[in-house]
């Protein structure tokens, strides 16, 4: 929470920028939010530890001469990237300092809409006041309550980046991008994962692409429980916890043990000890999520928020930064450009990476029908794939366009390696209104994954068998 200062507080500065941050229950961690400490960047670094075993396979068929069992150190790799992420809450640190952003680490609350109260661990009251505020506390995992032992004997993302132990057999509760996204470097790294699905994969993505992800991840090692529903877990005499659970298809009650059951059942927002209730302060009864305007503004005139906590707002890192910048220089008065929400890019790191930005097929068809869209669509073999002699069936790539006109590109989709780098530079294209005679007009780079997308001319109305067959 950052309070645009301008007035009296036992500190007495003005003209001021404080940011606020607060103690909350579970793991702590320090400056740079889920991101940096829970999120993205362990998340990517687990996920490169776990590419970096699929390529030491790899490099036997390349000629690499590996003698010996190669096996995972967890503590080895936990340690390393709980230095590297403790060296960005440093660098943070310092970036505040030299902007001249005093930083409190104090758990604050709204007495009104110009005022914020503060207290400390050592329970030392502070009351600020300001002309804005601006909230952006975020969200934190959810725990099931309806789950005999699931708080007590389970963990979740917040707490697998940072175990010092490796968490051994795993049962991973959720199917959400980060549900496989754990599962996937888990798995990668030699554990036993089950991931259990309520319902399907990935909401919210484009279900075929979806499908691709999760069978890619089948044939990768990770195990799958599709339609079950956990019931609750037990911590048995050895240590292992035992987890009862109904298969929804059969009516089946089934148990099995696990080291670890990790919680991915989605995430709430840190809303519900700021005081906004107090204040009238819109928020979602069904999500406990700000209702926001387009400029970031909530129900009441000078209080803002951005990021997770915003209603609607993808929750996505770059998406915030974006928005909190933008929002800081209309604050300011230096701009009055609002944050785009459209086209947002973004990758899924499974085993296999997936990587889109725009539209889904499904949405496509729901806001243009099923005869106003075009889906262009080819299975195709990454390069590095065919000496190693990888199965490069979930490898996929498919454009979504407008059926008429210019063919206007609604949405890309992309499974295969480095699908980040890949979606990155083909989002700027949405910006600018990319066709799919741009698409086609663009010389691709040989011998790439990327330049499959360009190369793409097979629709899936045609029937026409979609796989590339060309170096």
């Amino acid at each position: 929470m950052a309070a645009l200062c301008r007035g009296r507080h036992r500190w007495k500065r003005t003209n001021c920028l404080y940011v606020l941050t607060r103690n909350l229950t579970g793991t702590k961690w320090g400056l740079g939010g889920t991101c940096v400490n829970v999120g993205c960047i362990p998340k990517k670094l687990m996920h490169q530890a776990a590419l970096l075993g699929t390529a030491v396979k790899d490099a036997k068929k390349y000629g690499w001469q590996i003698s010996g069992p190669v096996c995972h150190d967890w503590s080895t790799m936990a340690e390393a990237i709980q230095n590297h992420i403790r060296s960005l809450n440093w660098g943070h640190r310092v970036q505040l300092q030299d902007k001249k952003v005093k930083y409190l680490n104090i758990k604050g609350s709204l007495v009104d809409e110009h005022t914020v109260k503060g207290l400390t661990k050592a329970g030392k009251e502070m009351i600020f006041t300001a002309k804005n505020i601006v909230i952006a506390s975020g969200g934190r995992p959810k725990y099931p309550t309806n789950i005999p032992g699931a708080i007590e004997h389970g963990i979740t993302s917040d707490d697998i980046f940072w175990l010092k132990k490796s968490p051994g057999k795993t049962l991973v509760v959720g199917a959400s991008y980060v549900a496989l996204e754990c599962a996937g470097f888990l798995t990668g790294i030699g554990l036993d994962t089950t991931v259990m699905v309520r319902s399907i994969a990935l909401r919210g993505f484009d279900q075929q692409i979806a499908g691709l992800v999760t069978d890619y991840m089948e044939t990768y090692g990770t195990k799958f429980a599709w339609k079950c529903v956990p019931k609750r877990v037990d911590k048995l005499s050895s240590g292992a916890l035992q987890v009862t659970w109904t298969d929804t298809q059969t009516g089946s009650e089934n148990k099995d043990t696990y080291d670890s059951v990790l919680w991915a059942v989605g995430r709430a927002p840190e809303t519900k000890a700021l005081g906004l209730d107090k204040l009238g302060v819109q928020l979602n009864k069904e999500t406990g999520k700000i209702v926001l305007g387009a400029d970031e503004s909530t129900s009441v005139s000078n209080i803002y928020a951005f990021g997770d906590i915003g209603e609607g707002r993808p929750e996505l890192t770059p998406t915030a930064v974006k928005a909190g910048k933008l929002l800081a220089r209309r604050l300011a008065g230096q701009s009055t450009e609002l944050m785009n929400y459209d086209s947002v890019p973004t990758t899924v790191f499974t085993p296999l990476e997936y990587g889109c930005v725009g539209l889904s097929e499904e949405e496509a068809e729901k806001r243009h029908g099923k005869d106003g869209i075009e889906v262009y669509h080819a299975f195709y073999k990454p390069l590095e794939f065919t000496v190693a002699e990888r199965d490069a069936s979930q490898c996929y790539i498919k454009v979504v366009c407008e059926q008429g006109g210019d063919q206007k590109i609604l949405g890309l989709h992309f499974t295969g390696p480095n699908a980040g780098e890949v979606t990155q530079g083909f989002a700027m294209g949405f910006q600018c209104g990319a066709t799919y005679s741009h698409l086609l007009q663009t010389v691709g780079i040989h011998p790439t994954c990327a330049e499959e997308v360009v190369k793409v001319n097979i629709t899936k109305r045609s029937g026409l068998d979609a796989t590339v067959t060309s170096c």
